[in-house]
């Protein structure tokens, strides 16, 4: 009597699982894509904390410009700061024009020269604060014409340099988060072919009999891509939570600096928030290193059974 050749469906429907479901290897693998997860979502709030505070950055900066005028024998300071001020009012999109008065401009000296000094003496720049409209442009060549026509000692910035270097700053902690990232990419592909070249080893007794007896390698792929994209989604969701908590736990912790001596490190660099975009980041990066998980997994099974003879 011929004995019928079981059917690899029934065994997929069955409580038979070529990969144990439960082993050290699993769990050092889940542990292992949960801190590689980890690292990349605390990389990509740290991207988006950087980006975000570089464009309110530029944003506050790009609509200031300030106007020097230089003390200069013979000439009344005053008479000169007032004409400044009155061609910096004059500018099309100029919404204001403040000149500081020697008290103020001696300030801004003190973080440098210290408090209690007498400055009288000393040939001390005075300062004005221009104000850009919301989504005005002003000729900025224009007004330094005018400027240096009618004030020869008044010099206008309009802090390009600063939001050029700003900029570069911003470009080079995405390129540094997406190295960072594609690190970990690498490195949880490397961890998940070693995982699944383990895993068909300790079962290559019920690989090769289900390969010679007819199985298809999309049958026996399939069982290893489902078993590693369950460990990729239980390791990437731990890892995610992980990083989420920690973050708001940063974000707390510098909420109580505010109003102390680290405030200035808040304004500089902002706060530890990624935004409701963030959080959409972190839950795309865990499906994406599950997903990468699983096929990994399926490619070396694959290329594996074609190397049996």
């Amino acid at each position: 009597m011929r004995r019928g050749r079981a059917h690899p469906g029934r065994e997929a429907r069955g409580d038979v699982h070529i990969v144990p479901r439960d082993s050290n290897s699993a769990n050092a693998l889940a542990a292992v894509v949960a801190i590689m997860t980890f690292l990349a979502a605390v990389t990509s709030g740290g991207v988006a904390m950087v980006i975000t505070s570089a464009n309110e950055w530029q944003s506050e900066v790009s609509r200031e410009m300030t106007i020097q005028v230089r003390p200069t024998p013979g000439r009344d300071i005053e008479a000169d700061l007032a004409r400044a001020q009155q061609l910096a009012k004059a500018a099309p999109g100029v919404i204001e024009a403040r000149a500081y008065s020697r008290e103020e401009s001696n300030r801004l000296l003190e973080p440098w020269l210290g408090s209690g000094l007498s400055l009288e003496d000393l040939p001390v720049p005075r300062m004005i604060a221009v104000r850009v409209a919301r989504g005005a442009s002003v000729d900025t060549a224009a007004l330094s014409r005018s400027l240096a026509q009618q004030v020869a000692s008044a010099s206008l910035d309009d802090h390009r340099a600063g939001i050029s270097r700003m900029r570069g700053m911003a470009k080079a902690a995405i390129a540094g988060g997406m190295g960072v990232f594609g690190l970990v990419l690498a490195a949880t592909v490397l961890s998940v072919a070693f995982a699944t070249r383990g895993a068909m080893a300790s079962n290559r007794g019920i690989v090769e009999v289900l390969h010679f007896v007819g199985a298809k390698e999309a049958y026996i792929a399939s069982q290893f891509q489902r078993h590693f994209l369950g460990l990729g989604l239980k390791g990437g969701a731990l890892g995610g939570i992980a990083a989420v908590l920690s973050l708001v736990l940063i974000r707390r912790i510098s909420d109580l600096f505010i109003g102390t001596g680290e405030a200035e490190a808040t304004v500089l660099f902002g706060r530890f928030s990624m935004g409701f975009t963030g959080y959409l980041v972190v839950a795309a990066e865990v499906g994406l290193i599950a997903a990468v998980t699983a096929l990994t997994s399926r490619q070396v099974v694959i290329h594996t059974l074609r190397h049996i003879e």
